[in-house]
């Protein structure tokens, strides 16, 4: 039994349905790019209008959204929380779904240890991820270059795009710690959303403090585009931070599914 090419197969569909879904937000959001930036002035005018506390949490910066990497930063909130909740949901059910159907018996009754059983598992759900990021990056950037007519930076967008990857692999991990631990989990989409928007609005609301310290309660903003595109490069510690967690999260789940009872059907 080849567990990894069985999940592959398993969650096919849900993986291009994501990566369309991906795509498509972000063909759109570019499409309106030409006549935002046409009418620029006009439309900082109606921007400054918001406070200034909905402007941060909302990720509108005046000075820059008028550029293409400007308004990719800010349309890429959105993308960065539908990449969430597909890599949440997608950790919380790829061990779990073994309790809800009723066939962890019958996988573990086979000779292979749970080790590798989680291995697989674990080694096939980053591959669905990264599928998706290389179409949707390879589909931003073309979008991108269509609908500006001034050159930008491809590293920037690049590294702005990639942190995509980097916060799936947060909720994929923290997924998967979840569903090894409350293996009862009767809906993977309610936990799924509570918890990544439990954490996008945290970070909302972090936007609107300025208070750097506390940009750690959320994997959200550990990545600041504002930063990225002024640096070329990420806040070390905010990336330590996220490794950390991932680390953890993916060892703890070891651990601790390598001992927990599994109970037969």
């Amino acid at each position: 039994m080849n567990i990894f090419l069985h999940e592959l197969k398993a969650y096919r569909k849900s993986t291009i349905i994501w990566t369309c879904s991906l795509i498509a937000i972000v063909i759109f959001f570019l499409s309106l790019f030409p006549s935002i930036s046409k009418d620029y002035m006009d439309f900082a005018k109606i921007i400054k209008g918001y406070p200034e506390g909905v402007r941060k949490a909302l990720g509108l910066e005046i000075e820059s959204f008028g550029t293409i990497l400007g308004f990719y930063s800010y349309l890429f909130l959105y993308v960065s929380l539908c990449g969430a909740i597909q890599a949440m949901i997608l950790g919380t059910s790829i061990v779990s779904k073994e309790t809800r159907e009723k066939t962890a018996d019958f996988l573990l009754s086979k000779p292979v240890t749970r080790t590798k059983i989680l291995s697989a598992k674990l080694f096939s759900g980053i591959v669905c991820l990264l599928i998706t990021n290389v179409f949707y990056l390879a589909a931003a950037n073309i979008m991108a270059s269509q609908v500006t007519t001034v050159d930008y930076s491809f590293k920037l967008f690049f590294l702005i795009s990639s942190t995509l990857f980097i916060i799936q692999l947060i909720f994929f991990s923290i997924g998967i710690i979840v569903s090894i631990i409350f293996t009862k989990i009767k809906s993977v989409l309610s936990v799924s959303l509570a918890t990544v928007f439990g954490f996008f609005v945290i970070g909302m609301v972090i936007s609107t403090d300025g208070n750097s310290a506390k940009r750690y309660l959320s994997p959200f903003k550990y990545f600041d585009t504002k930063y990225i595109i002024e640096h070329s490069k990420y806040e070390y510690s905010y990336l330590f931070t996220a490794i950390v967690i991932i680390a953890i999260s993916i060892v703890a789940s070891y651990l601790i599914y390598s001992k927990k009872d599994i109970h037969a059907v």
